[in-house]
């Protein structure tokens, strides 16, 4: 009889898994809806994942607001941020700041004090906002810069639309303080308001004369568009980065080395190619940034 309650036990020790001592590491990764945020989206769950981490897919949540609400309240744990947004649009600067690392540093500070959120390691690429024409039609009109575009406008205001999204309307590195910047306005008219992902489609289509666009976006090269000289240096740097709340990144202080590797290999051409994958090859983001990572050797 000792000798079969001996056996019992032992089977019934074999049956509970045997306690690890680490609780399950799990993040929402969230992301904004445009091409690159998935992507990046996709590539922070693919990191993690190899990384020990179970995440939840909550990626392509909708427009700045919509993806900053969502990691205060707790629907999310982590979204990749860009610092020329947060700056103007998050923390409401007046100027921008055009070098790079100043940015992030004014960034990383201040919405740790402010808000108690923590910036990991920057990207190495500039997705900044840009203003683009079919090349075609842009040199028929002699038109290489923003200015020469003001200056197109002003003598020609009926005769060219312009596409954007509603986001570069309203923020405050957007449209109306570009008009003001450069001098010039198109009528309101002439001002088409449309999802981010038809406006490439637009101008590839003859829909609308000048658009707003993403500088690291495949589209450019894939559908031959130009991107006008911000000859004004209006616009400010976009580096992304992730972002967390301050309990999330002293409970997983491993993030940080996680996405430093990223941040080494992660730079504006390869950013570029990996739109074009998507947008144009009509790759799946997913597919297209696990491929990516286990090229650079990082899962």
């Amino acid at each position: 009889m000792k000798r079969l309650v001996l056996s019992l036990i032992a089977v019934s020790l074999l049956a509970v898994p045997a306690f690890s001592g680490a609780a399950e590491k799990k993040l929402i990764v969230g992301s904004k809806e445009f091409t690159e945020q998935r992507i990046l989206g996709q590539m922070m769950i693919a990191l993690l994942e190899a990384n020990g981490f179970k995440c939840e897919d909550s990626t392509g949540l909708g427009g700045t607001m919509v993806a900053r609400r969502a990691l205060e309240s707790g629907q999310i744990d982590i979204y990749m941020e860009y610092t020329g947004t947060a700056l103007l649009t998050l923390l409401k600067h007046k100027q921008p700041i055009t070098d790079p690392a100043q940015c992030y540093d004014v960034v990383k500070k201040e919405d740790l004090e402010k808000n108690g959120l923590v910036w990991l390691p920057m990207m190495n690429f500039n997705n900044t906002y840009c203003i683009m024409m079919r090349r075609a039609d842009a040199e028929a009109k002699g038109i290489k810069t923003i200015s020469d575009l003001a200056a197109y406008v002003k003598a020609h205001p009926d005769e060219v639309t312009f596409g954007l999204n509603a986001e570069f309307y309203a923020r405050p590195d957007g449209y109306r303080p570009l008009q003001k910047k450069y001098d010039f306005r198109f009528p309101p008219d002439k001002i088409i308001k449309m999802d981010s992902g038809l406006v490439y489609k637009a101008l590839r289509d003859g829909k609308v004369n000048v658009s707003m666009g993403f500088s690291t976006d495949g589209r450019i090269a894939g559908f031959d568009f130009v991107v006008l000289e911000d000859d004004l240096n209006y616009f400010p740097v976009y580096n992304p980065a992730p972002v967390v709340r301050k309990e999330t990144a002293q409970k997983y202080p491993e993030l940080e080395n996680i996405f430093a590797k990223l941040a080494e290999k992660l730079n504006t051409e390869e950013m570029t190619k990996l739109n074009y994958r998507v947008d144009v090859e009509h790759v799946d983001a997913m597919v297209a940034a696990k491929e990516w990572l286990k090229a650079q050797g990082l899962i």
